[in-house]
């Protein structure tokens, strides 16, 4: 099913994996998925990696099980930087084949070594994919607190609107922490002319060396309130990790009762995680008993 069907019909909720590095067996993966298919999401993502990560060639395996064994829409990412047509086509018919129906279009990080061939932007990418006549529902990434390469807010507006101009069908946000920001964003949508269905993006934090990495690496703010939720947490890291679920399960609700069009959770392979954000949701009547 595709997933503009979903967000036309409903709020949303999804959930996110990624495919196994290093020693993890791709069969932990489909374990993994199994586990968060019982909170009934709308759609799990599964993220692709390229430039040499090892694990790219997985994500259609595991898309193709959570369509095909476990009944639940998939959502493919597809990252472009460093690809050429020829790869995008290919890998594009890899997932037909599989009945993967979904594409989250990214254009994927700079590292050394990637260089820009036949994409320099997800709205190239997005051209493409529409050009070459495939039976896609596209998504896109949004980033409520600005892109982190972007010189300016028009810039970087610019770009989302570039997207939903080549093709682009909704959009998914980059990680927060204030959902003020989120909610700042989607009116600034509107006055630049970007009317696509937003999923509000949460990714709960599970140690201090974590969320560093984030706001960092996404340009995410740390808000006051959740340093003092890591200070109170203290040491110990089982109780740093129970403090950032419970601060995403806040903002999912607050997020839920403030009208969203989807909740994208990014799970980590953690079903513990996803557990817990679909709890939190059915407690405040934003989910189906």
């Amino acid at each position: 099913m595709r997933i503009t069907d979903k967000l036309a019909a409903r709020q949303t909720f999804s959930l996110e994996i990624f495919p196994p590095k290093g020693e993890l067996p791709l069969e932990k993966a489909y374990e993994i998925a199994g586990e968060m298919a019982v909170d009934r999401p709308d759609w799990i993502s599964v993220t692709y990696s390229a430039g040499g990560s090892g694990n790219s060639a997985n994500t259609v395996p595991i898309a193709a099980s959570i369509e095909r064994d476990l009944g639940v829409t998939a959502l493919a990412h597809l990252t472009c930087l460093g690809s050429t047509r020829a790869d995008v086509d290919a890998y594009v018919a890899e997932l037909a084949a599989a009945g993967v129906r979904n594409v989250l279009a990214l254009r994927g990080d700079r590292r050394p070594g990637r260089e820009e061939r036949d994409f320099a932007h997800a709205s190239d990418l997005i051209e493409h994919l529409r050009a070459s006549g495939a039976d896609l529902c596209i998504g896109a990434a949004c980033y409520p607190e600005g892109h982190v390469e972007s010189p300016s807010e028009e810039a970087d507006f610019a770009g989302l609107y570039a997207k939903q101009e080549a093709g682009a069908d909704y959009l998914v946000s980059q990680l927060f922490f204030d959902n003020e920001d989120f909610y700042r964003f989607r009116e600034r949508c509107l006055r630049h002319r970007v009317r696509l269905p937003i999923v509000a993006g949460i990714m709960p934090f599970t140690s201090v060396s974590q969320i560093q990495r984030m706001a960092f690496n996404c340009g995410a703010s740390i808000p006051a309130r959740v340093v003092k939720r890591l200070v109170q947490a203290g040491d110990d890291p089982a109780d740093q990790a129970r403090a950032g679920v419970e601060y995403a399960c806040e903002q999912l609700r607050d997020l839920a009762v403030n009208g969203v069009d989807g909740l994208h959770v990014y799970s980590m392979n953690k079903p513990a995680v996803a557990h817990a954000a679909h709890e939190a949701l059915l407690a405040c009547g934003y989910l189906g008993a």
